[in-house]
């Protein structure tokens, strides 16, 4: 019998991008989401089934999804998406994808890694650009030396939109505040001390520190208990980044503020059109060191980060039912560091020209 899978956000950016993929790559999820009046005309034009429903009843949900052999959930910010999402899935035994870039996401769903392995699921979360490129190479690179107790990694992305639904994560993260992992455990950074320069595989860029999803996934990729996570940023900003930080925490916390700055997002914030996404090249860059001062670094280079997300997303999904993946992993545990490289127009270097 076939395996049959639900896209939950299908009607958002992403969610749009990864049912275009999946229907290239010979698919027919069942599209699903909360608001007919968005998900009726997508599934018209697509030719696929749909399901509309709200993650307000766990019980609901799981009636709803009980059919399926995976859920895709693209409907974020997944702060507060995911928790039902999930729950639903271990009544049902169903696996479970997303693609959040959250660290108390990834941290809450790792958390039920014994309650998958009993129900024979697999969960994996952040299965596109955050955080399958990074999570990757972290992995790579970490096998370079021995004992590494510290990793860096770094991205950009050159030229990029985020998305609505990017935006609205970012808007979760920086109430927050930045944080590292330090000794195993996640602490807060002082905004003053969070930019430095790093060589990227095709030139050097000013980057400031912020939470990305590694902190949570690198750890359980690699066990290095000391890791800090960078995105490139224009000189200007880089900077200022600690006012910036202070700033945006510091209004955020007012709730009618951050309503207004995501009904803002809703209505201004679009992504990247089909142009950038089919020849903008993102970048990344990680480097472990150990206590005897040993040292190793690797870079990638990828498709544009949305493009790249429907890529990583679909092929997950794809391992995922012709396997027999169970428990909480990282995309790196659960396919490999190489993982990455099966995605079309990826490039991974051990070293760089000296003068790029």
């Amino acid at each position: 019998m076939e395996k049959k899978w639900l896209l939950y956000g299908a009607y958002g950016y992403t969610g749009e991008l990864i049912a275009e993929e999946a229907i290239a790559r010979g698919h027919r999820p069942v599209l699903a989401g909360r608001s007919q009046k968005k998900l009726a005309p997508l599934a018209a034009k697509l030719g696929l089934d749909m399901r509309v429903f709200d993650l307000r009843n766990e019980m609901e949900v799981a009636e709803h999804i009980a059919e399926f052999d995976l859920v895709f959930h693209a409907a974020g910010p997944f702060i507060h998406t995911s928790l039902p999402m999930v729950r639903a899935c271990l009544r049902t035994q169903t696996h479970y994808v997303d693609i959040t870039g959250e660290v108390p996401v990834f941290e809450q769903n790792f958390g039920f890694d014994a309650e998958a392995q009993a129900a024979s699921i697999a969960i994996v979360s952040g299965a596109g650009f955050d955080v399958v490129p990074s999570d990757c190479l972290a992995a790579y690179v970490a096998q370079k030396i021995n004992n590494p107790v510290r990793l860096d990694i770094a991205f950009a992305t050159p030229g990029g939109r985020p998305s609505a639904g990017t935006t609205k994560s970012a808007l979760e993260n920086l109430s927050i505040g930045v944080r590292a992992r330090h000794n195993g455990e996640l602490v807060h950074v002082n905004p003053k001390k969070t930019t430095r320069k790093v060589r990227f595989s095709d030139c050097e860029r000013h980057v400031m520190q912020i939470s990305w999803g590694d902190l949570a996934t690198a750890y359980r990729t690699t066990g290095i208990g000391n890791i800090r996570t960078f995105m490139a940023v224009p000189p200007q900003m880089a900077s200022r980044a600690g006012g910036y930080l202070r700033t945006g925490r510091k209004l955020l916390k007012f709730g009618a503020l951050r309503w207004l700055a995501k009904k803002w997002v809703e209505k201004s914030v679009k992504g990247p059109d089909a142009e950038t996404r089919a020849t903008a090249r993102s970048y990344f860059w990680a480097r472990v060191e150990n206590d005897a001062g040993r040292f190793a670094e690797a870079w990638l280079e990828t498709p544009e980060g949305y493009y790249l997300t429907a890529l990583a997303g679909v092929r997950i999904v794809e391992k995922l039912l012709a396997g027999s993946i169970a428990g909480a992993c990282t995309p790196a545990v659960a396919f490999g560091d190489d993982f990455v490289l099966e995605l079309p127009n990826v490039l991974r270097f051990d070293q760089l020209q000296k003068n790029p």
